[in-house]
């Protein structure tokens, strides 16, 4: 059959074969974030995901409580920032990049989660991606020990 008799059928047929054979791609699953609601930079990160298609959740908590939810889910001391995100069984700490937050949903290690601690300038959410200073987005694993999961030189 040439391109030039193929037919409005023949078409349908052929997508809904290509449908059957190839797996469907899953949607990103939803993030949890729990934030301080005075916070603008957690807010631009919300943004940033939603942006990236992540469908995300908030939940507003202050200070000791915001702090207890960090270190109940494991967050180490050292590995905090203003955010703590859920996807999955993973924990999300601080300004993590969307692409880093795939990696880790394809790579499933077995770890809390992943880090940025502080708020490093130009880190998503946290101004402009162009004026970036250097930051390392840091895998949690379960005994509390962080290695670097990937790094991001200034711009």
């Amino acid at each position: 059959m040439s391109f030039a008799t193929l037919t409005r059928r023949h078409l349908m047929l052929i997508a809904g074969a290509s449908a059957i054979a190839r797996p469907a791609l899953a949607a990103d699953p939803a993030i949890h974030v729990v934030k301080d609601r005075n916070c603008g930079c957690c807010s631009a990160w919300v943004d940033v995901l939603q942006t990236e298609g992540f469908a995300v959740t908030t939940e507003d908590s202050l200070g000791t409580l915001l702090m207890q939810y960090k270190s109940d889910n494991g967050i180490p001391q050292d590995m905090i920032s203003c955010h703590t995100g859920r996807i999955d069984q993973y924990m999300l700490e601080g300004h993590v990049p969307p692409s880093d937050i795939r990696r880790l949903l394809v790579e499933r290690p077995d770890a809390i989660g992943l880090a940025v601690p502080g708020m490093p300038y130009g880190s998503p959410g946290m101004g402009p991606e162009s004026e970036r200073e250097a930051y390392d987005v840091f895998l949690i694993r379960r005994d509390g020990t962080t290695e670097v999961f990937s790094r991001y030189e200034a711009a």
